[in-house]
């Protein structure tokens, strides 16, 4: 009997800052940005509301073209998969990151927010991206230093 796996995330979130596309040593873009999305509840021995916010990488491949769209504030809808990749950092002791691999971004909001190019409201890219071009998908990452380590983000850097 073969055994079945499930690798999909789906987050709802705001950009915690603007997306950044560098290009690989072969050409092909990848691009950066970090996604906050907070949960609330409400503490039953105080009765208070409480909020927690987390930070989720984010990477996308082979779409140049929508780095400009993902700005910081703006609401976004990422559909991809989770991977951990481990590299060595500046003093060699091996650093994991975990972060999602967009397949599908969209952007959210109304015609206002976005650049209103659809009438869903957003902008995707991904399966359906400008351009006809197909899903960023891609094999493991080359090892690389994170780019989002050191960002000392908080949470008064949340946009909302």
């Amino acid at each position: 009997m073969a055994s079945r796996s499930v690798n999909k995330v789906i987050l709802i979130g705001n950009l915690g800052r603007d997306a950044e596309t560098k290009f690989t040593a072969s050409g092909a873009s990848v691009t950066r940005f970090s996604v906050a999305t907070t949960r609330s509840w409400k503490d039953q021995q105080s009765n208070e509301w409480k909020e927690e916010t987390n930070w989720t990488n984010v990477v996308l491949w082979r779409q140049e073209n929508v780095a400009n769209y993902l700005t910081k504030g703006k609401q976004v809808y990422v559909e991809g998969r989770l991977q951990t990749r481990s590299y060595d950092d500046k003093d060699g002791k091996k650093v994991y990151a975990t972060e999602v691999v967009a397949e599908e971004v969209i952007l959210l909001g109304g015609r206002g927010e976005g650049s209103g190019e659809y009438e869903g409201g957003g902008q995707r890219s991904g399966a359906r991206a400008a351009g006809g071009q197909s899903r960023g998908r891609t094999g493991s990452a080359a090892p690389e230093e994170d780019p989002f380590g050191g960002m000392g983000v908080t949470d008064d850097d949340v946009p909302f």
